[in-house]
C-alpha cells in the first residue's frame, strides 16, 4: 500500500511513516522544503515537494497513493482557512476512488469538558483556537456520500518518542529548573502514545470504516500537576514546579494558553470494537520514568 501523508516529518507523521515502512508499506510525505524531502528519503520514505497550500501537489499526491492521511497543520493565523482548503483540494481529488482518508481532529474540539468524560457523540464547545475544526471533521465524514472511505481521529494529548506535550515539561525542568504549568494544574487530560496511535492509523487504513469518527485515547484521564511533578521527580528536581496564572499565560502564548488549562477527559471504546486496537506502549508515567525523555539530547 501507498499512503500519501501531510505532516510526513511532524511529531505524529514521523510516527505513522515508521509504522507504515515496519509492515512492508510505502510513505509518499509532503516536504516543505529540500531538507524535509532529504529527511523523508534518508528514512526511506517517498517526498514529494510541497505544502498545505499547494493544491495541485497534494492532488497529485492523492492521485499516486491508495491512501491518504492528513496530520499537518500550519502554525499562522489562517490556520483554519488552510487546514479547510487543503482538505477540499485532497478530497476532490479522491472522490469516487473509494480510497481511505484519514483526517487529525484532535480531543480540544470539546471545549472544557469538566467533570464528564466525553465520547464521539458529545456536544462540541471549541475554544478559539481551534473553533474552525468542528466544519471540516463535518467535510471530511459527508465525503462517504462522494466514494471516499473517510474517517476523522480525534487523539488525546500525545506523548511518547521524545516528543508532545512531555517534551515541553522535560525542557522547562531541564533549563528552566522547575516544570511549568498553565493554571492551577488541578485540570485533566487524555493521553495516547505516539506509537500507539500510529498503529490505529494502520489498522483503519487496512480496514477503513467510511464516514466514522473516533475519540483516540488511551488510559484514564489524569491530572495535570501529577505530569509534572512526575517530570520534576524524573530530572531531579522533586516538587519544582510552577503555575503560570492564565492572564500571564494568554500575554506570553496566545489562545494555546486557554486550551492547555481545560479539563479535557475523552475516551472511547469505539477503535477497539472496529479495529481491535489496543494500548500496548509504556503508560505516560512509565514513559516519563524510564521511557524516551530520559535519552540525551531531549
Amino acid at each position: 500500500m501507498r499512503v500519501f501523508l501531510t505532516g510526513a516529518t511532524g511529531y505524529i507523521g514521523s510516527a505513522i511513516c515508521d509504522a507504515l515502512r515496519a509492515a512492508g508499506h510505502q510513505a509518499i510525505g509532503l516536504a516543505r522544503s529540500e531538507e524535509k524531502a532529504a529527511m523523508l528519503a534518508a528514512r526511506g520514505d517517498q517526498p514529494l515537494r510541497g505544502s498545505l497550500a499547494d493544491a495541485g501537489t497534494l492532488k497529485d499526491g492523492c492521485r499516486q497513493a491508495d491512501a491518504v492521511v492528513h496530520c499537518a497543520l500550519s502554525f499562522t493565523p489562517d490556520a483554519g482557512a488552510v487546514d479547510r482548503a487543503a482538505v477540499e483540494a485532497m478530497l476532490d481529488a479522491l472522490a469516487g476512488s473509494n480510497k481511505p482518508f484519514i483526517y487529525t481532529s484532535g480531543v480540544w474540539v470539546y471545549g472544557d469538558t469538566g467533570d464528564r468524560m466525553l465520547g464521539e457523540v458529545a456536544p462540541l464547545n471549541p475554544p478559539a483556537l481551534v473553533a474552525w475544526r468542528p466544519a471540516v471533521e463535518e467535510l471530511v465524514l459527508e465525503a462517504k456520500e462522494r466514494g471516499i472511505r473517510s474517517m476523522v481521529f480525534r487523539p488525546g494529548m500525545v506523548f511518547g518518542r521524545k516528543g508532545g506535550f512531555l517534551a515541553g515539561f522535560f525542557r522547562d525542568a531541564r533549563t528552566h529548573g522547575a516544570v511549568r504549568v498553565v493554571g492551577n494544574g488541578k485540570n485533566y487530560w487524555s493521553t495516547v502514545h505516539a506509537d500507539d496511535f500510529a498503529d490505529l492509523y494502520l489498522r483503519a487504513l487496512l480496514r477503513p470504516a467510511a464516514g466514522e469518527l473516533f475519540v483516540t485515547c488511551g488510559g484514564m484521564p489524569q491530572q495535570v500537576n501529577r505530569f509534572a511533578e512526575a517530570v520534576a521527580e524524573a530530572c531531579g528536581i522533586p516538587g519544582k514546579v510552577e503555575h503560570i496564572p492564565l492572564e500571564e499565560a494568554r500575554a506570553q502564548m496566545g489562545p494555546i494558553a486557554d486550551c492547555l488549562a481545560m479539563t479535557c477527559k475523552a475516551g472511547s471504546t469505539k477503535p477497539a470494537r472496529f479495529f481491535g486496537w489496543t494500548v500496548r506502549r509504556p503508560s505516560v508515567f512509565d514513559e516519563i520514568a524510564s521511557g524516551s525523555y530520559l535519552e540525551s539530547g531531549i
